[in-house]
């Protein structure tokens, strides 16, 4: 009798957990490896950057006491330059920094693309025709040369958020075409239709159902910015049209470097420039780790 009821009782005691979609999304990411790392290095990047300026006794700034291009010791890990900086005060300065340009940049030029997409792709015909052959100029308006010129038209000493406002405002081109083409094929389905028959305004569905359901796109557009807004930083400040002293980044270092950094100051450069690659890196493989994540095709959670 007890045999019998047994494999019942079992059976009765199975039950299956209903997954929500993030924690699919969530599953899936942690289970690639080189995004989890890269993720782990970005964090700590991020702790250097605005935890250790208050654990480290030098700041950004020179001090008479500091020697001139002292190389790499004990007291200072990262050397110090021609001016008597302390180059690893300096590094978490300039990283703070840069990592606020590329913050502002992924998050403006997120929200400027995705609602410019979204427009496009709602509206079509001749609203369409007029959003997009304005971005094909965009795209054509070489980047670097419009953003350097803009920085160089600032009258005062151009500061982070300067950069960060030129490089969102000219950054949202691709967001945007990634947006538009999701709009396209999502204002097609039912549930679209459905919220028209309800009475929905035009800015209703495209803010409520639209952009919420181009979420994964968004995100992983949003990542990307980072590191290209990093990267265009660096360049802009390594030409002396991005950021300028009184405050520093990445690029602005390795342009204060000069020349000495290829011969015996060497520190003064590849130090910096390691920094870089390993943000935009970094970025780059969290990135891929959320697309992956994040593609509907993917149904299953292998165990």
């Amino acid at each position: 009798m007890s045999n019998t009821a047994s494999p019942r009782l079992d059976a009765e005691a199975i039950s299956t957990k209903e997954r929500g979609q993030w924690e699919l999304v969530g599953r899936r990411f942690f289970r690639h490896r080189a995004a989890v790392v890269s993720l782990v290095i970005f964090v700590l990047v991020v702790l250097f950057a605005y935890v250790g300026p208050f654990l480290w006794k030098w700041d950004y700034k020179i001090h008479s006491e500091i020697p001139s291009w002292a190389a790499p010791s004990m007291e200072h890990p990262f050397g110090t330059d021609k001016a008597g900086r302390d180059m690893l005060g300096a590094m978490m300065q300039a990283t703070k920094q840069s990592l606020n340009v590329a913050l502002v940049v992924a998050v403006g030029s997120t929200v400027i693309g995705a609602l410019y997409g979204a427009v496009a792709g709602f509206y079509r015909g001749w609203v369409d025709s007029v959003l997009m052959r304005f971005l094909d100029i965009m795209f054509v308006i070489p980047f670097l040369v419009i953003t350097g010129a803009l920085a160089g038209a600032i009258d005062t000493s151009v500061r982070w958020y300067h950069m960060a406002i030129i490089l969102a405002v000219f950054g949202w081109t691709s967001i945007a075409r990634a947006v538009r083409a999701e709009v396209l094929s999502l204002r097609e389905k039912e549930f679209i239709e459905a919220a028209r028959s309800a009475g929905g305004s035009d800015w209703h569905i495209i803010t409520k159902h639209l952009i919420p359901n181009t979420m994964s796109v968004i995100i992983v557009s949003a990542t990307l910015q980072i590191a290209f807004a990093i990267l265009s930083e660096t360049t802009l400040s390594f030409l002396g049209l991005g950021i300028q002293s009184p405050d520093t980044s990445l690029g602005l270092l390795i342009e204060a470097a000069g020349a000495s950094a290829f011969n015996e100051h060497w520190y003064l450069f590849y130090i910096p420039g390691v920094m870089i690659i390993l943000i935009a890196l970094t970025i780059n493989f969290i990135g891929d780790g959320m697309r992956d994540a994040m593609d509907p095709r993917q149904t299953m959670v292998r165990r």
